[in-house]
Order: C-alpha cells, then structure tokens, then sequence
C-alpha cells in the first residue's frame, strides 16, 4: 500500500486554482522530489499533504498510523533566548537523550547537543531540523526547500545526508526544491509541477522531456550526473513516461 496517495486533488485560495487534479502515490522507501517555477504549487501540495490545507476537491489519503517526518522551509529562533540543541530536540514532549543522540547521528551532526542554538552556522540549523525530524522515527519525511540559504556545496551534503538517511532507515522522502541539479540526481522519482503534474519519471527522463526544459530552460541537466549518490537498491516505477499536454499556465501565487 502507497504512504500517501492524492487522487485528483485541486487547491483553491478564494477564486484562484493552485493546484488541479495532481495524482501521485508515494511508495514506502522512494525518494521522490518536486519541482517547478515559483507559484506552481509546490508548498501548496506539501500542505495538503501534512493537513494544513484544505482541498477544494479530490482526497489525500495517508497509510493507516503513518508517521511523518517535517522539515520546515525556516524556522526562527530567538538569538538571545538559551536553548541548547539537545533541549530543542526535546521540545515540546518528552523526548529521550539516547533518542536525540540517535537522531543527531543521522543528521550527521553528533556532536552537537550541547550547542546553543544561536552558535549553530545556516547548515548545521538545518542538520538539527533534520534531526528533530527523524526523532519519531518516520516513515515518510516532507522538506519543503530545506536547504533554502545555503551554498551549493552544503546543499549537495546535505541532499547526500538524506539519501544516507534513506538507505539507513528505510523511510520515503518527499521534497520539494528550486535546486535542479542537486536535488534531482538524489532523486528516485521527479515531478514536475505546474499547477498540475506536468511530467514525471527518473531524473534523467524529465530533465530531457520538452515541458521540463519549456519552464526551466535547456541547461537545467547538465549537471545531473555531479551529485549521482548511487544506491544498491532499485524501485519499480510505473510513472516513468512523461505525460504530453500543451502547458501553458499564468503563474499563482501559492
């Protein structure tokens, strides 16, 4: 059974479609990744995924006793209020040390718990909201532009951390991104969404399908290849053909 499956979801906000009739399934363990232009739906999608949003019509339906893993676009933290990183992990429930301890070390950051979280650089913040998570263990982690900030290099380590967190534990990833070339080469699966799904299939697929290079020019594969994380496990698609409408969209805020 497919974690979370979207049949025929349409988002509105007042008279504007964001979103219309997106099907998507995501397999237990998949690493599937969206992209598109800004306005084309893509936070609107991660948020009717979690909950937050409503849709006008169509259904999002999640695995009986899903857990997820959320990793936000930013989070701001006071600079002055102490807050050490073992303490925030430990929010707002109790939370083990041995847990926090565990989560770290996916995140590939272990040594951090003591920390204060003011003293903490852009990527490590972020390796500590990826730590926090997977403290539950989740099933299928979202992360919408978490690497927003960041340079190219830790984009690409971080993106590697998560196709190590992926092999280590299992779990599905669903992320979205405006990083093309970082983010699709760690990719199983890639979506291309433009107020609906454009096309979709292995990175190499879309990056050469015509609706892809219409919205991000023709540059957009050359660097696929740079950050190729290999894996020594294979999953089955059935999506692996792009679809072939005329795409022609005014942009939407999401």
């Amino acid at each position: 059974m497919s974690l979370v499956t979207l049949k025929n979801l349409s988002v509105r906000y007042g008279a504007r479609t964001v979103l219309q009739d997106v099907n998507l399934a995501i397999e237990p363990g998949e690493i599937v990744t969206v992209v598109g232009p800004n306005g084309s739906g893509k936070t609107s999608l991660l948020r009717a995924i979690i909950g937050a949003t409503r849709p006008a019509s169509g259904h999002v339906t999640q695995q009986e006793g899903l857990r997820v893993g959320y990793v936000p676009q930013k989070l701001h933290i006071d600079p002055t209020l102490p807050i050490t990183v073992e303490r925030f992990l430990r929010l707002p429930g109790p939370v083990p040390r041995a847990a926090c301890a565990v989560a770290l070390e996916q995140a590939g950051v272990p040594d951090l718990s003591k920390r204060q979280m003011s003293q903490l650089s852009g990527g490590q913040f972020q390796r500590v909201l990826l730590a926090r998570a997977l403290i539950n263990r989740p099933d299928i982690l979202l992360l919408d532009e978490a690497t927003q900030g960041l340079d190219q290099p830790g984009s690409a380590a971080f993106y590697r951390r998560i196709a190590d967190v992926r092999a280590e534990t299992g779990c599905a990833v669903l992320m979205i991104s405006h990083e093309l070339h970082v983010v699709m080469s760690a990719s199983d699966r890639v979506i291309c969404l433009n107020g609906h799904i454009c096309c979709e299939g292995t990175p190499e697929i879309v990056s050469s399908a015509p609706e892809y290079r219409a919205l991000f020019g023709t540059g957009t594969g050359g660097a696929l290849a740079l950050y190729r994380h290999e894996h020594d496990h294979d999953h089955d698609h059935a999506h692996d053909e792009t679809c072939g409408h005329d795409h022609n969209h005014t942009k939407a805020a999401e």
